[in-house]
């Protein structure tokens, strides 16, 4: 996934410079005649920097840790779900109207919601990729469920997709357009024009869900 820039600064400067807010957002200077490709190509060679320096910065700022208490609500696909602590309930955890947690597992109530994502994510992700790798006659080597926190999805010069479990806390239409970006990369390996041509003829409105993550993603993590 390309790095955001939140503001982009023209002035008579003579570099380009990078600078991160205290909400992560990223503010890009530059002179005033630096072409587009340019400041895109200047981001992106400093991509692992930013990236640590956003997560540096939104780790100050993140929401309050869950509490996994009755009462509370639970993203899943775009969607809050809240949480029931329920007795003599065999699985750990259901999602059935609500998350409904088993009171045998309240002590291990992170670890049990985090393996239930991770379950979700690994079927729901796979069935979307071998949807769209066949509608769009995409290929890929395999498919890997990580715990990133600041990066959705990526996709290795061998053509191995990784997806964040945390990716299946958004609505489907945002998954399926981190899989698409990562489809196309197993084609083009850099984030050229000729990248994101590929991403918008597939979906058209792909700038809307690149902005919808960098706008409500970070408030869906756990």
């Amino acid at each position: 996934m390309p790095v955001e820039v939140d503001q982009l600064i023209r002035s008579k400067r003579r570099t380009l410079a990078l600078f991160i807010e205290s909400d992560g957002s990223l503010i890009v200077r530059a002179p005033l005649r630096a072409s587009g490709k340019l400041i895109r190509e200047f981001v992106d060679s400093h991509t692992l920097w930013i990236e640590k320096k956003q997560a540096q910065a939104r780790a100050v700022v993140a929401p309050l840790a869950k509490q996994y208490i009755p009462g509370e609500s639970f993203p899943y696909l775009g969607e809050s779900f809240i949480l029931e602590v329920v007795k003599d309930q065999k699985k750990a955890l259901l999602l059935d109207g609500n998350f409904k947690l088993a009171e045998r597992a309240r002590g291990d109530a992170q670890k049990v919601f985090e393996g239930w994502y991770r379950a979700q994510a690994r079927q729901v992700i796979k069935e979307r990729i071998e949807l769209l790798s066949t509608r769009y006659n995409f290929h890929y080597e395999k498919v890997r469920i990580s715990s990133a926190r600041t990066r959705w999805g990526s996709c290795s010069p061998t053509g191995t997709l990784s997806f964040s479990w945390r990716l299946i806390l958004n609505p489907i239409e945002v998954v399926d357009y981190v899989v698409i970006h990562e489809l196309v990369h197993t084609v083009v390996h850099n984030h050229s024009k000729r990248f994101w041509k590929s991403v918008e003829k597939i979906l058209p409105n792909y700038k809307e869900f690149n902005q919808w993550l960098n706008k409500n993603g970070r408030d869906v993590m756990l």
